[in-house]
């Protein structure tokens, strides 16, 4: 699974931390679900996308392999 967070975290110059401390997470869990180590939960996402006030399916798509 691919995501924008990076793209969308440097739109609003924040950086990981500050995206970690809103939504209650570690900087090293953001760091893993943007280098797709890490595939966050539900919750997670949903949070993710509130804080940059867009829809879940525009920040994380599935790739060809996820559905293997």
């Amino acid at each position: 699974m691919k995501n924008t967070i990076k793209v969308e975290r440097a739109k609003q110059n924040m950086t990981q931390q500050d995206l970690a401390e809103k939504i209650g997470v570690s900087r090293q869990t953001i760091n893993s679900i943007e280098s797709q180590k890490y595939i966050p939960s539900t919750v997670l996402a949903l949070k993710i996308a509130k804080i940059f006030d867009t829809k879940v399916d525009e920040i994380f798509q599935l790739e060809e392999d996820d559905f293997l």
